[in-house]
């Protein structure tokens, strides 16, 4: 099954779906001492792995963070070639004044935002669709 890609389908179906607790952005060199099953996505870097964890597990593992964030996936189907997607909402967002963080996986892109603005994405977000 292939993802959709008109832009005008995929915002009116975003669905944005809250992930329930806190989730921060880690760096190791060490990735081989850590349990993948534990983490939610790692990506590797020239300069390290960048590990995204809830962030008990990153204060379960002495990882250092600065930044603790809120999870949204939009639960949209879309597809990895689709055209002004992540363009379109992080716009919204920056208009409002909100940061996001954006990892597009298979089947449904994640928002990252400050913890304090998950209300409000979240609205900005669900405002498409209506």
């Amino acid at each position: 099954m292939s993802g959709e890609k008109n832009l005008k389908t995929l915002l009116k179906t975003l669905k944005p779906k809250h992930n329930l607790g806190e989730f921060v952005f880690c760096k190791t060199d060490h990735r081989n001492q850590i349990n993948l099953s534990q983490i939610i996505m790692t990506f590797r870097e020239e300069e390290s792995t960048t590990i995204i964890a809830k962030k008990e597990v990153a204060d379960q593992l002495n990882l250092d963070y600065t930044f603790i964030a809120s999870w949204i996936t939009l639960t949209v189907h879309s597809s990895l070639e689709a055209v002004g997607l992540t363009a379109a909402f992080s716009e919204a967002l920056s208009k409002n004044g909100i940061s996001c963080n954006v990892v597009a996986a298979y089947y449904h892109d994640h928002i990252f935002v400050d913890i304090k603005d998950t209300t409000k994405a979240l609205d900005i977000l669900n405002s498409y669709s209506k």
